[in-house]
């Protein structure tokens, strides 16, 4: 029996995977026309970079606009704020993801409401959405997960049988094409995220997509302070914004990123698929999660692969990932908990008030929340491999691979 690494055997890898985030002589380019511009700062909104890249992005998505912002958080709160959202409306969001799907909710003095993810991708459970709905339901914010695409059919049916605004979250999913149409080019709003460890970075930023004019123009003045200015002042009334503007710098690098978007995202739809084929073809137990045959170009920003402690005598995944790790292949089990069971969602109604009806004092591990595939999604199943993994060589997958058989090989020892 060969030793595993956590008790002192060799491990598989000692090299580290490919460097992120990528970079050449495309970013340098830009990096020094914006620096030779002496225009650093994103104002006047829109700087000449940001218009753009902004046209750039939006024309990649499919959708008629691009609006670059300081963060793909900010990116959904001035969403619901261009929409017209209410304090004391409600907003459904995937209980499986990352704060800002929901906490853009709070911030708009709106109400999330959790519902589960379906087992086979981990994206919103669109039966479960329609049970959700209330009279005061507004939003709905589907996020395209891992390297899912969350079921666009149903979800904007019911968005339009029930009269709702449906905001994609796309923060893991740059590139993705539903049905032929590109991701954030469907709902009301697209909503993406340039931060350090997304498909394409500016280090910091975010994008808006839509189609619908006055969301534009509303989303512009709400990014640039509340101004109304030529090209986005033809809305009604006036709107309280702040200054959620990109720097010219940032925008330089995302400049290039989108550039290289359409190769960046084929190579690694490929890497996602030889991978999975590689894991299920010799380790009993894990799989990939499935893409859903509607999904015509596949963003693979992180590799969901689903566990089965059964296959490994019962060793929990915490457990298997230890020994993964000391074999030099590091995964995530806990790269997303249930948002109501994690501290840095601590919203309170002292803070928000409209949270009290539905959530007493707050929504942190409300008795009244539950939703179970994403609870063992957190705590038992899911197994996140993460963004490098994709951008390397195939025998970079095949030391993942051997990794993930020597453990299975010798899980006894785990036990």
């Amino acid at each position: 029996m060969e030793k595993l690494a956590l008790f002192g055997g060799t491990p598989v890898r000692t090299t580290p995977f490919s460097p992120w985030p990528y970079f050449d002589d495309k970013e340098r380019a830009y990096l020094n026309a914006a620096l030779e511009s002496r225009n650093w700062g994103g104002y006047p909104f829109p700087s000449p970079l940001a218009a753009e890249f902004g046209k750039k992005f939006a024309d990649f998505h499919g959708a008629k606009f691009g609006i670059p912002c300081a963060n793909g958080s900010v990116t959904m709160e001035i969403a619901l704020q261009a929409i017209g959202i209410e304090a004391g409306d409600e907003v459904i969001v995937p209980a499986y993801t990352f704060m800002a799907t929901a906490s853009c909710a709070v911030r708009c003095n709106a109400v999330p409401v959790f519902v589960d993810v379906e087992a086979r991708n981990y994206c919103m459970d669109p039966a479960a959405v329609e049970a959700a709905i209330t009279p005061k339901t507004r939003a709905i914010i589907p996020v395209h997960l891992g390297a899912s695409i969350a079921d666009m059919d149903r979800l904007l049916e019911i968005a339009k049988r029930h009269n709702l605004v449906l905001i994609e979250d796309c923060a893991h999913a740059h590139g993705g094409e539903w049905r032929g149409k590109g991701v954030g080019s469907m709902g009301d709003f697209g909503s993406f995220s340039l931060q350090s460890s997304k498909l394409m970075t500016s280090g910091e930023g975010g994008v808006l997509t839509t189609s619908d004019d006055i969301n534009r123009q509303k989303a512009m003045s709400l990014i640039n302070c509340g101004r109304k200015e030529e090209g986005y002042d033809s809305f009604e009334g006036q709107l309280f914004g702040a200054n959620y503007r990109m720097s010219e710098l940032q925008v330089a690098v995302a400049l290039a990123q989108v550039e290289r978007l359409e190769e960046a995202t084929s190579k690694r739809a490929k890497m996602h698929d030889l991978f999975r084929d590689m894991l299920h073809g010799q380790v009993q137990g894990v799989h990939v999660l499935d893409t859903d045959p509607r999904v015509t170009r596949k963003a693979a920003y992180q590799t969901v692969i689903k566990y089965d402690s059964a296959a490994f005598h019962g060793v929990h995944r915490d457990r298997f990932l230890s020994a993964l790790e000391a074999e030099g292949v590091e995964l995530s089990g806990h790269f997303y908990t249930p948002l109501y069971s994690i501290d840095i969602f601590n919203a309170r109604t002292a803070q928000w008030p409209m949270l009290r009806e539905r959530y007493g004092d707050g929504i942190l591990d409300n008795p009244a929340v539950s939703c179970p595939v994403s609870e063992a999604a957190a705590w038992d199943e899911a197994m996140w491999m993460h963004y490098p993994h994709l951008s390397g060589t195939v025998k970079d997958l095949e030391d993942i691979v051997a990794a993930f058989v020597k453990v299975q090989q010798n899980v006894d020892q785990l036990r």
